[in-house]
């Protein structure tokens, strides 16, 4: 039995809304927004007091697994468990599955806090006194939600309206309002007592199933059945496909929240963002003389309010107002910050044709269990990418059909099977491998090994690979 609390952080969405450096198959939780960390690092940290803190639960979806322990080993955090969804099936089905693994690996009476993965928060003192008092009304039986002092009439977030005051600091829930017109937003401000809703939650392992086990059954079922015939694979846990797709799609809000009799809300003024927008990373940031906001390599003048933020490109901007400008490594946006929500409607345009879809789709940069690679340059038959091997990894022996493979080590020292014979390949150094040769990528050193890899061929797709061993489980 544990007295300390046990994040469940949700980190499987999909969302595009900061395109371009937010792709579908690198979703903004997992990029460095704002910083040198990203997101979800940033909430690891957050959770990181072993004093109040299990080592947290992580939900995500099956393709997000490595780059969810990577980037959890990269800022030193433990993981109690690595919960894969083999669907999406919105929040209730996810957190219902995660409760029941508490249940089993801790105790029924255990405290889980809920948090989203892809937040920017304050985690000062105002947010250490609001999940003590959370903690505490959890402890006395209710579902308990963070609400968030608004500075606006912000109509992209919930409300919760706040009741009467309980013994340990929060309020009971009088309703929660859904996304208002900005009619009704400046009216609750006015009338006080209106809190952002921050989709942050706390409470007890068995309180949360009995809920879902009342009012939304077959989601209860569903998530009960995926654990019972849950798979351990490596360091994480598969839920069953068939248990699990068997959930209604609906959300923890719709399910539970807005049902139980027994939600309270802790209100706060610690500084929240889900930065869901580009208009929203520019009010989290300083700002110069000019109200501009400018990050990476770029350049602005006689340009005002506006977000210029470069990863690839160096970026001039001039003579504009309220703009934001926003260029990845094999992409540009630029747009109004005041039509910043409307990023979605362009990513959805984009995907409809076949010439633009894979902008919205997969990032230059990929991680895998053994590193990753960025792609540098792509052209007809032809293609230049970075490689990156931690220390101790290898990839896996494979062959390809369709393309020969040049690697030039750049950093560290790569040992390099081609066929039956073993090399090693130091700074400076290159290594071919004939098109339909056995092949494999070791990194034995004690840093990362830095390759920079020439493909050519007739046909260049990540699936033109045949794994013979695998260390990681692939097929």
């Amino acid at each position: 039995m544990t007295q300390k609390i046990i994040p469940v952080i949700m980190a499987g969405g999909k969302g595009t809304r900061l395109w371009p450096l937010s792709r579908s198959s690198s979703p903004k939780q997992f990029i460095q927004v704002v910083g040198e960390k990203t997101l979800f690092q940033k909430t690891l940290e957050r959770l990181a007091n072993a004093a109040i803190y299990e080592a947290p639960v992580v939900i995500t979806n099956q393709d997000f697994r490595f780059t969810v322990a990577e980037q959890a080993r990269e800022v030193g955090a433990d993981l109690s468990a690595i919960i894969l969804e083999p669907v999406a099936r919105n929040t209730a089905a996810a957190i219902a599955a995660a409760a029941f693994h508490l249940r089993q690996t801790f105790d029924e009476d255990a405290i889980l806090q809920l948090l989203a993965s892809d937040h920017e928060i304050d985690a000062g003192p105002d947010w250490s006194d609001a999940v003590a008092t959370a903690r505490q009304t959890a402890a006395s039986g209710k579902i308990v939600t963070f609400g968030i002092k608004p500075s606006e009439p912000a109509t992209g977030y919930g409300y919760i309206e706040r009741g009467e005051p309980l013994a340990s600091g929060a309020y009971k829930v009088k309703r929660f309002v859904e996304k208002p017109e900005l009619a009704a937003a400046e009216a609750m401000l006015a009338t006080g007592g209106f809190f952002w809703n921050s989709g942050i939650f706390m409470c007890r392992v068995d309180l949360l199933l009995s809920e879902l086990e009342a009012f939304a059954p077959d989601v209860h079922e569903a998530a009960g059945a995926a654990i019972a015939s849950a798979a351990v694979d490596l360091d994480f846990v598969r839920l069953d496909e068939a248990s699990f797709q068997a959930s209604p799609d609906i959300s923890i809000d719709y399910a539970v929240m807005e049902k139980t009799q027994n939600a309270a809300v802790v209100t706060s003024s610690f500084a929240w963002s889900d930065l869901g927008s580009w208009d929203a990373v520019w009010k989290l940031c300083d700002k110069d003389d000019n109200a501009n906001v400018v990050i990476g390599h770029a350049t602005v003048m006689n340009t005002e309010n506006s977000l210029v933020l470069s990863r690839a490109s160096h970026i001039a901007v001039q003579g504009l107002k309220g703009v934001a400008v926003i260029a990845s490594e094999d992409a540009v946006y630029v747009g109004r910050l005041d039509e910043a929500q409307e990023v979605g409607k362009l990513v959805k345009h984009l995907t409809k044709s076949k010439d633009t879809s894979g902008l919205t789709e997969t990032h230059p940069t990929s991680y895998r269990p053994w590193g990753g690679y960025t792609s540098l340059l792509n052209g007809d038959r032809f293609q230049v990418k970075r490689l990156f091997v931690l220390p101790g990894k290898k990839l896996s022996l494979q062959k390809h059909f369709h393309r020969s493979e040049h690697w030039i080590c750049v950093k560290g020292t790569a040992e390099v099977t081609v066929g039956d014979k073993v090399t090693f390949v130091r700074e400076n150094e290159s290594v071919y491998i004939p098109q339909g040769d056995l092949h494999r990528l070791y990194n034995p050193g004690k840093i990362m090994l830095e390759m920079i890899e020439v493909q050519t061929g007739s046909y260049l797709g990540e699936d033109d690979i045949v794994r013979v061993s695998d260390e990681f489980g692939r097929g």
